[in-house]
């Protein structure tokens, strides 16, 4: 990716790229009204168009100068790009506040990032240690994508979902740690209100079983434990073996 990014820069210059992204929220935003939002109301368009200069400035030698900028635009977006992370064309960062992405990241082209995510790495040592984003790829608010890991395109990752392995592409992955549990996904929405509750089932099962010997404890009238037990034993192996069909395919 690294070679594909810098042709691309190669073929457009970096004005033509700043035009392109301040047509990105068009685009990816439904509350978008006019051009003269864009000067107020996204700060991820300009961090995104802050972090081109800087990045240019890196690759021709002037870390300490690209750094400042980077420093500058951190505090007026409240987003924390390194000026040595690759980013594609058209990646926007919807509300933008929080988001903090590694010297090592890459991401591809169009790509969509809500507030307060990461990209961050989980080792001192140098050389690849941020996360790579293919191309299309949808990262909910709050997420943690962590380590030299890498989102397949087409995926979705879940909001406040912590990532630290990789993730195929055309998955859903959601949870803490984050789980595959949906493949063959469409571009066209981020519908977290589809999107089942992992920790939220796990539980589920925990007081229920404690439910269950608590019953059976006290022997109230009509507890019939082997029944409960085998009741959500099944419900419990059909929700793991869901998980790891997903996870296989």
């Amino acid at each position: 990716m690294t070679n594909e990014i810098k042709n691309e820069e190669e073929k457009i210059s970096l004005w033509s790229q700043i035009k392109e992204d301040f047509s990105v929220p068009k685009l990816n935003d439904p509350a978008f009204n006019s051009n003269f939002e864009i000067f107020f109301n996204y700060p991820g368009v300009w961090a995104i168009i802050n972090h081109r200069i800087a990045n240019r400035l890196y690759k021709k030698g002037f870390e300490k100068l690209s750094r400042a900028i980077s420093g500058i635009s951190s505090f007026f977006t409240k987003t924390d790009i390194h000026p040595a992370a690759q980013i594609g064309r058209r990646v926007f960062l919807d509300h933008a506040i929080g988001v903090v992405i590694g010297s090592t990241s890459i991401i591809e082209d169009d790509v969509l990032i809500y507030q307060g995510v990461t990209l961050g790495g989980v080792s001192l040592d140098k050389g690849k240690r941020h996360p790579t984003i293919k191309s299309n790829v949808v990262i909910g608010s709050g997420a943690k994508i962590l380590g030299n890991i890498t989102i397949g395109s087409n995926s979705k990752i879940g909001a406040n979902s912590v990532v630290v392995t990789d993730v195929p592409e055309n998955s859903t992955a959601v949870g803490v740690p984050a789980r595959i549990i949906k493949k063959d996904n469409k571009r066209d929405k981020m519908a977290h209100n589809e999107l089942p509750d992992i920790n939220k089932e796990m539980f589920k099962y925990l007081i229920e079983r404690i439910a269950n010997l608590e019953c059976s404890i006290k022997k109230e009238e009509n507890c019939t434990l082997e029944e409960k037990n085998e009741i959500l034993e099944k419900e419990y192996n059909e929700f793991i073996e869901t998980l790891s069909s997903n996870k296989k395919e």
